[in-house]
């Protein structure tokens, strides 16, 4: 009994040319997209951030005057800063990419004044003893900061922003005692959360 030959497989069909036009456009698009946004935001910067913020919340919570208070969140301040640019400067120096580039700078542009507007505000309050009101506006212009920097970033950065506002509109209408849960949740919970998602999607 002879053999049976094998049937050669059929050659794949030619790609269409929409098909193959739809892929160029997306590649496109996609290395536009990473070239524009400021992709060394620190997922791992962000979850050592929240890690901070919420032994700085226990501590400030124990603390018997608003000036030793507002003393242990302004140490935490300088320790998420210095965390911060550590950790976007590693980033991106294993990205091989520059932190003042473009995007980068675009980034700091936007994400700065919120921030040095905080600032101002807390030397005010603090002079008229007004220290109460200090978390919900920090959490408010802190979250403003990230929203208009993240329009420079990746995806979930302005998200992150928006949760911070969120929450501290909600601040600024419960009981003024609840500063440092709500500083916890904000510095020390959603650094954590967003950070792992960052570090996960992103790369470290």
């Amino acid at each position: 009994m002879g053999k049976l030959k094998s049937i050669p497989p059929r050659p794949a069909g030619p790609v269409s040319m929409d098909d193959h036009a739809r892929d160029n456009l997306r590649f496109i698009r996609e290395t536009m997209e990473r070239a524009g946004s400021f992709t060394a935001v620190p997922g791992w910067g962000g979850v050592a951030m929240g890690i901070t913020a919420l032994g700085a919340a226990v501590i400030a919570s124990r603390q018997s005057s608003p000036m030793a208070w507002l003393a242990a969140w302004t140490g935490e301040a300088f320790v998420a800063i210095t965390i911060a640019v550590w950790t976007t400067y590693s980033k991106a120096r294993e990205a091989g990419s520059a932190i003042l580039s473009g995007p980068g700078r675009r980034f700091v542009y936007a994400f700065a004044p919120p921030l040095f507007v905080g600032a101002l505000l807390t030397l005010v309050l603090a002079r008229m003893g007004f220290t109460t009101i200090i978390p919900g506006i920090w959490l408010l212009l802190y979250g403003t900061g990230v929203v208009t920097g993240g329009a420079f970033s990746i995806r979930a950065v302005p998200l992150m922003g928006l949760c911070f506002m969120v929450l501290g509109a909600v601040a600024t209408l419960c009981p003024v005692r609840w500063g440092d849960v709500f500083l916890a949740a904000g510095f020390g919970g959603l650094h954590i959360i967003f950070g792992a998602v960052i570090a996960r999607k992103y790369g470290g």
